[in-house]
């Protein structure tokens, strides 16, 4: 089974807490992971600069669909960043666990 690490921001600490206890209670990842970050970007014509929180899902690729959904539906933003990257290699105990507590299994 392929892993994946999704990715998404939020403003708040409160919608981060919110988005990863939501996926956790329906188990489409096995870890959330937050970190405080300074972004950057340019949104409707202005840039802006603000501090966010970045959530990393583990999981595996054959509950994005489900997980992407469970994110939009919580999250505060008009237009979220919802990405993810393959995960090529990984300590294989390591990558059953992700697997056992993102799979249903």
């Amino acid at each position: 089974m392929d892993l994946l690490a999704v990715f998404t921001t939020v403003a708040r600490r409160e919608d981060a807490d919110r988005i990863a206890q939501a996926v956790l209670d329906q188990g489409l990842a096995a870890c959330v992971q937050l970190s405080t970050i300074h972004s950057h970007y340019l949104w409707q014509g202005k840039r802006c600069s603000e501090n966010e929180i970045r959530l990393l899902f583990k999981t595996c690729a054959d509950r994005y669909a489900a997980l992407e959904a469970a994110i939009r539906a919580h999250h505060p933003y008009e237009l979220p960043a919802i990405y993810a990257l393959p995960v090529q290699h990984a300590h294989a105990p390591y990558a059953e666990w992700v697997i056992a507590h993102s799979a249903g299994g």
